[in-house]
C-alpha cells in the first residue's frame, strides 16, 4: 500500500520544515523531523479533507497540539494545495506572515484552531469531537449521515503533561467519543531533557483509566501507524491513543537530544541531515514537484469527491427534511434565528432579583429559539442558573441534548467551549468568577481566535458572604478586562442582565464574559436600554449641572443611587453613571464618551474590587471607593458595609473630594 512516493513526501515535509526553521534562525526542527511518517500516512491515506475547500462543514479535523511543530503543519499544507504559498514558507516567523511561530487561527489556510500553548489542543479537540457528536445525533437521518468526521490530534509528551489534558481527557472517555483519536508522538524528550527527567506516567495505561482504546505503533513505520489508525476507526464507542515511537530529530546530528526541540540545526546540521536523507544540498526549500505532482493531485481529487457526494447528499437531506436542514444552516453560516429577542423578558421594577437569577429567567426564554445554543457548568448548576428549563443533558449514547455537566474542570470546560464554538455552537459555560483564574488560559485563546463565547461567571464580589475570601473575586474582573477582544459585563439589575444577553450573543467576533450577583439586587433600571453603551447616564442631576459624578457597575449602582439621594439632601447635585461594560464604552465615539463622563468634573467610582483601571475614564479630580485587599468571611451586606460600601461613605467621598 505504501510506496516510495509516500517516503518522498515525508522527506519533503522534513527538508521544508528544516530549511523554513534554519531561515529565520528561529524555530522548533525536532518535531517534524521525527512526525513526518505520522502526518504523511494521516494526511496522505486517512485525512477527509479538500484542500481547495479549506472550510468544508463535514471535513475532518486535524489538530496540531504540539503546535511548536508548525513547521510540520505549514510544509503540510502547502504540499497539499492549500492556499499557502512557498513564499509563505519562506518567511517563517517574521512580521506579516501567514506562518507565525506557532500556529493560529487561520481556517481559509487550512488551520483548524491556535495551539501554541500545551494541552490546549488535545482539549480542544475534545470539544470538536464533541459538537460532531451532537450535530450528528441532531440531524442524521437514515441514510442521510450529514455529519460524520474524524477529529485527529498530533499531541506531544508535553500536552500530556498539562493539567487541562487530563481534564479534557477523563470527560472525552466519559462520554465515549469514539471519532476522537489521538497521534501521540512519544520521543520521550523535552526541553529540560529526557522525560525521565520529570515524567514517568504509564501513559497509556492512564488513558487506558479514563476510558479510551489505547495502543502502540513505531511512528517511523507507514504500516504499523496505518494498522493502529484503522484499528482506532474500528472503536467507535472510545475515543483512541495511539503511542507513536519516534526519534526527535529523525536522522539528524542531534537525534534524540533535547538541543534539537526547539533550536536550529546550523548550516551544518541541515547539510548532514540533508545528506542522511540523500536530498539535494541546494536549493533550499526543494520540492520535487513532478515526482508529487500525481500524489497530491490524487488526494485533493478524493477530497473534491468526498465534497461533491456530501453536497449532493445535502441536496436531497434538505428536500427531505426541511426544517432539519434549515436549522443545520445556523451551525454552517453562525447566524442566529431572526427573531430570537423578542423572547428576551423585561423584568418588573417591583421587587429585588440576582442577576444570576435573572440570567437564568432569560436563557429559559431563549433557549429553544437558538438552536446553536448549547451550555453547562464546572458542577455548580444551580447556583451559576445555567440549565434552562427543558434542557436535555448530554450523556454518554445521548448527545441529541443541550446541556453539559463539566464537573469540577474549569480549565477542561474552557477549552471544550472553544472545540464547540469552532463547530459552529454558539456555547456557554459557567463557574463562579473566582474561579475564572482557573480557565484563563482557554479563556485568553477564545479571545485570539474571535470565538463568540459567553461566560456566565456568577458569585461576582464579597456580595457572596460567608464563603470568604478564597471565594470572594477581587481582582478578576480587572484581570479580565485586560485580556484583548474580551467584553466584560457586569449588569446592575435584572433588566441590564437581559441587555448582556442580547449583546452577548449578537457578538461574533469574540467572547464575552457576564459577571452575575450572587445577591438580590434592587431594580434600577426598567429596560437596560443604554448597556449596548457601555456606560450610559442612570440618573442626571435635578436642578443643574452636576457637581460630582457617581459611576459604578453591578450591584454598586444602586449604591451610587441612593448616595445621590442624600447628597441632593444636602445640595449636592449628583449624576449617576451605570457602567457596566469598559470594553463597550471604549467602543464609542470620543463625543459619547465626554458626554456621558465629562473630565471636568469630579468623579467618583464605586465597584466592590480592585481600583486599578478606573483613572482611565474619570477626570483629573477623582477618588475610587473599591477593594484594594482581600474580602472576609461574614454575611454579605456586614461585609459591604465593613468595607466602606455604604452610602454614609460615598457622601463623605464626594465631600472631601469636593
Amino acid at each position: 500500500m505504501y510506496t516510495e512516493l509516500d517516503k518522498l513526501v515525508a522527506t519533503t515535509v522534513r527538508m521544508l520544515s528544516i530549511d523554513g526553521v534554519q531561515q529565520a534562525n528561529s524555530g522548533h526542527p525536532g518535531l517534524p523531523l521525527g512526525a513526518a511518517d505520522i502526518a504523511t500516512v494521516l494526511w496522505g491515506h486517512f485525512l477527509k479533507h479538500n484542500p481547495g475547500q479549506p472550510t468544508w462543514f463535514n471535513r475532518d479535523r486535524f489538530v496540531l497540539s504540539a503546535g511548536h511543530g508548525s513547521m510540520l503543519l505549514y510544509s503540510l499544507l502547502h504540499l497539499f494545495g492549500y492556499p499557502l504559498s512557498l513564499d509563505d514558507l519562506k518567511h517563517f516567523r517574521q512580521w506579516g506572515s501567514a506562518t507565525p511561530g506557532h500556529p493560529e487561527y487561520e481556517p481559509k489556510h487550512g488551520i483548524e484552531m491556535t495551539t501554541g500553548p500545551l494541552g490546549q489542543g488535545i482539549s480542544t479537540a475534545v470539544g470538536i469531537a464533541l459538537a460532531e457528536r451532537m450535530l450528528a445525533a441532531r440531524f442524521n437521518q437514515p441514510d442521510f449521515p450529514i455529519i460524520d468526521h474524524y477529529t485527529y490530534v498530533l499531541a506531544s509528551d508535553g500536552d500530556l503533561m498539562e493539567g487541562v489534558s487530563h481534564e479534557a481527557a477523563s470527560l472525552a472517555g466519559h462520554w465515549g467519543l469514539g471519532k476522537l483519536i489521538v497521534l501521540y508522538d512519544d520521543n520521550h524528550i523535552t526541553i529540560d531533557g529526557s522525560t525521565e527527567l520529570s515524567f514517568s506516567d504509564d501513559v497509556l495505561m492512564r488513558f487506558k483509566a479514563y476510558g479510551w482504546h489505547v495502543q502502540r505503533a513505531n511512528g517511523h513505520n507507514f504500516e504499523s501507524i496505518d494498522k493502529a489508525i484503522r484499528a482506532a476507526q474500528a472503536e467507535t464507542a472510545k475515543p483512541s491513543i495511539i503511542a507513536c515511537r519516534t526519534h526527535i530529530g529523525y536522522k539528524s546530528p542531534k537525534q534524540d537530544n533535547a538541543e534539537v526541540h526547539g533550536s536550529p540545526l546550523g548550516a551544518e546540521g541541515v547539510n548532514l541531515t540533508k545528506k542522511a536523507f540523500r536530498w539535494p544540498l541546494e536549493p533550499k526549500f526543494y520540492i520535487p514537484t513532478e515526482k508529487l505532482a500525481p500524489y497530491f493531485a490524487d488526494v485533493k481529487e478524493r477530497g473534491t469527491n468526498a465534497q461533491r457526494e456530501w453536497a449532493a447528499l445535502l441536496g436531497e437531506y434538505r428536500q427531505r427534511f426541511p426544517q432539519l436542514a434549515a436549522e443545520l444552516d445556523y451551525f454552517i453560516q453562525g447566524d442566529l434565528p431572526k427573531d430570537w429577542e423578542a423572547a428576551v423578558p423585561v423584568f418588573p421594577m417591583d421587587k429585588p432579583i440576582a442577576t444570576r437569577v435573572a440570567s437564568g429567567k432569560v436563557l429559559d426564554a431563549i433557549a429553544q429559539q437558538i438552536p446553536t445554543l448549547v451550555g453547562g457548568s464546572a458542577d455548580l448548576t444551580p447556583s451559576n442558573n445555567t440549565k434552562p428549563k427543558d434542557a436535555k443533558d448530554i450523556k454518554k449514547g445521548e448527545f441529541g441534548g443541550n446541556y453539559i455537566h463539566f464537573g469540577i474542570r474549569e480549565h477542561g470546560m474552557g477549552a471544550i467551549l472553544n472545540g464547540l464554538a469552532l463547530h459552529g455552537f454558539r456555547p456557554y459555560g459557567g463557574t463562579f468568577l473566582v474561579f475564572s483564574d482557573y480557565m484563563r488560559p482557554a479563556v485568553r485563546l477564545a479571545a485570539l481566535m474571535g470565538l463568540p463565547i459567553i461566560y456566565v461567571y456568577t458569585h461576582d464580589s464579597i456580595g457572596l458572604g460567608e464563603d470568604g475570601p478564597t471565594h470572594q473575586p477581587v481582582e478578576q474582573a480587572m484581570a479580565l478586562r485586560a485580556m484583548p477582544n474580551v467584553v466584560v459585563i457586569r449588569p446592575a439589575d435584572a433588566n441590564e442582565t437581559a441587555a448582556a444577553w442580547k449583546i452577548a450573543l449578537n457578538r461574533k467576533e469574540g467572547p464575552t464574559a457576564l459577571l452575575l450577583t450572587r445577591q438580590a439586587v434592587p431594580m434600577v433600571t426598567s429596560n437596560g436600554k443604554g448597556v449596548e453603551q457601555g456606560a450610559y447616564i442612570l440618573a442626571d442631576a435635578q436642578k443643574r449641572k452636576a457637581d460630582v459624578l457617581l459611576v459604578a457597575s453591578g450591584s454598586e449602582v444602586s449604591l451610587a443611587l441612593a448616595a445621590r439621594e442624600q447628597l441632593a439632601q444636602e445640595g449636592i447635585q449628583a449624576r449617576v453613571v451605570s457602567m457596566p461594560s469598559f470594553e463597550l464604552f471604549g467602543e464609542q465615539p470620543l463625543d459619547y464618551q465626554e458626554k456621558v463622563l465629562p473630565k471636568n468634573i469630579p468623579a467618583v467610582a464605586i465597584e466592590a474590587g480592585v481600583t486599578l483601571g478606573w483613572d482611565k475614564y474619570l477626570g483629573n479630580k477623582h477618588a475610587v471607593i473599591g477593594l484594594d485587599r482581600f474580602g472576609a468571611s461574614a454575611p454579605y451586606k456586614t461585609i459591604f458595609e465593613q468595607f466602606g460600601f455604604t452610602v454614609a461613605n460615598v457622601v463623605a467621598q464626594v465631600k472631601e473630594l469636593l
